[in-house]
């Protein structure tokens, strides 16, 4: 399991990404479980305790990755960095299969991908090599005070970094006039939407 053979997998499924740069592109996910972020406002609580999912054969994983037209898999959690993903980035790439990852950075890098998605939370701060490699920064907008926090993490990505301001989904309806007035002050932001869950796409 150390060596990333063995994965807790929460859920596997084809589907279309609903947020970020890629958002209506179809890819293959790939739920890894455990997290000890503990985001009051996470919609995938179930995936925290990692004990509660099966270890799967990762290359039993990249195999019914592979047989999906859209060779592309999202690695998402949980706190999928948690655990060792070299070794199925590797059968990823035996497939011509690009990865994307979605973390929260609060866990060293491990793998290689063709594109990280951060999305840093305040109780458990990115570290710097996170930071530094993000291809896109996405800061979930839950109160007012979440857009000088978004600046701060801002401050330390790429310039070629997207950014991304993002209402958590229950409190949408009153923060996203707050982002629309942000943005329209600070364009170097864009807003993320979760379509996935407007269109109620799984």
């Amino acid at each position: 399991m150390e060596e990333g053979q063995f994965l807790p997998i929460v859920e596997e499924f084809y589907s279309i990404q609903g947020e970020g740069v890629h958002a209506g592109k179809a890819a293959y996910f790939l739920r890894v479980g455990g997290c000890d972020v503990g985001c009051c406002w996470c919609d995938e609580k179930r995936s925290w305790d990692a004990k509660k999912w099966k270890m799967i054969d990762v290359k039993k994983v990249s195999q019914r990755a592979a047989q999906h037209p859209a060779k592309s898999v999202v690695v998402t959690g949980g706190e999928p960095l948690m655990w060792n993903l070299n070794y199925i980035c590797k059968l990823f790439d035996n497939y011509g299969i690009q990865k994307f990852l979605e973390t929260s950075g609060a866990y060293p890098l491990s793998g290689t991908w063709n594109w990280i998605c951060l999305s840093p939370k305040k109780n458990a701060h990115p570290l710097s090599d996170l930071l530094q490699c993000a291809n896109e920064l996405k800061i979930i907008i839950e109160t007012e005070e979440d857009f000088e926090w978004a600046e701060e993490q801002a401050a330390s990505v790429p310039t070629t970094c997207k950014l991304w301001l993002q209402p958590e989904w229950l409190r949408s309806q009153k923060m996203i006039p707050l982002i629309v007035d942000y943005i329209l002050t600070y364009p170097q932001w864009s807003i993320s939407l979760q379509s996935h869950k407007y269109m109620r796409i799984p």
